[in-house]
């Protein structure tokens, strides 16, 4: 049996390459028992991700994941908007002390009929002097509006060259490598925030009671300690396919190509409308003729009943 992430990974080929060896070889010889083959590369797989995990551990952590830069972006985008709204509420006041000094200044205008030439002039110098602080307070004001603008947008110019993330549901496919049959799609609607509790807590009510074993792609969830657990309590194999090499889990993936395919037209507004779809896609997969089986002509279905009479 097997599953995947679906993960997809384009490395360019290579002019010349040195012979190596990799867990895969044990395959070469098509006379070996499958299961014997199976378990040698079971521990070859192991024991070289053991030294490149020891490797790995040695190298320093890369800059900051992209949900950390974001929330940093959002966190300065925060500021910025608290500051401006204070520094709003701040030009209110200077503009209710202004129209008031403008009042005043009104009724002084209108008082200064009959009062001395020397009383007038030292008002009209006070005014003077007003009036020129308020025109560089605007001033002032239309500076730090270009700069509160130019910081905005630098913020949203970096967050725009940050990739889209949005939301999604993810899907966990469970194919038998030897019917082909389907055997579940189970949904999280959780989509990134999915956990490896969530995954074995799947697994635990899909798995059949005669897997022997279980081949993946070496995401999180499969290389957590609840999932070796979940071998444990099981009694199946994990078997984890190489790094950067999707074929070796090939059902799996070109079953995820064709969920994909067929999906393709289809639309939904919720995860029950998406279950809905998933469910009938099951039943025609499973029921359809599959090309990859050693009887053609048979369905998934029909191939495993075939089986169970032998």
């Amino acid at each position: 049996m097997s599953g995947s992430s679906g993960r997809l990974v384009v490395e360019q080929v290579k002019e010349e390459q040195e012979e190596q060896d990799w867990p895969g070889r044990v395959f070469e010889d098509g006379s070996r028992d499958y299961s014997a083959a199976m378990l040698d590369f079971v521990t070859a797989s192991r024991t070289k991700s053991e030294s490149r995990n020891v490797e790995s551990a040695a190298e320093p952590a890369d800059q900051a994941s992209l949900k950390a830069q974001k929330r940093v972006l959002r966190q300065e985008e925060e500021k910025l908007r608290v500051t401006r709204r204070s520094v709003r509420q701040q030009r209110k006041q200077e503009d209710a002390t202004w129209r008031a000094i403008r009042a005043e200044r009104r009724r002084a205008k209108a008082a200064q009929i009959g009062q001395p030439a020397e009383k007038r002039k030292a008002q009209d110098a006070r005014w003077r002097v007003l009036r020129q602080q308020r025109r560089e307070t605007i001033v002032h004001r239309e500076q730090a509006d270009t700069e509160w603008r130019q910081q905005r947008q630098l913020i949203r110019e970096r967050l725009s060259l940050l990739p889209i993330v949005t939301a999604w549901i993810a899907i966990l496919v469970i194919t038998d490598n030897c019917t082909r049959q389907c055997l579940g799609l189970p949904l999280f609607v959780v989509g990134s925030k999915v956990t490896a509790e969530m995954v074995v807590e799947a697994l635990r009510v899909l798995l059949p009671p005669e897997l022997r074993f279980l081949i993946s792609d070496r995401g999180t969830h499969f290389t957590a300690k609840v999932f070796a657990d979940l071998e444990r309590d099981e009694e199946f194999i994990h078997v984890l396919i190489a790094r950067h090499r999707p074929q070796s889990n090939g059902i799996a993936e070109r079953f995820v190509r064709t969920l994909k395919a067929w999906l393709r037209d289809k639309t939904w507004a919720d995860d029950a409308a998406l279950t809905a779809w998933v469910e009938q896609f099951i039943v025609e997969y499973n029921e359809r003729p599959h090309q990859g089986l050693p009887i053609p002509g048979l369905s998934p279905n029909e191939f495993a009943n075939r089986i169970w009479l032998m």
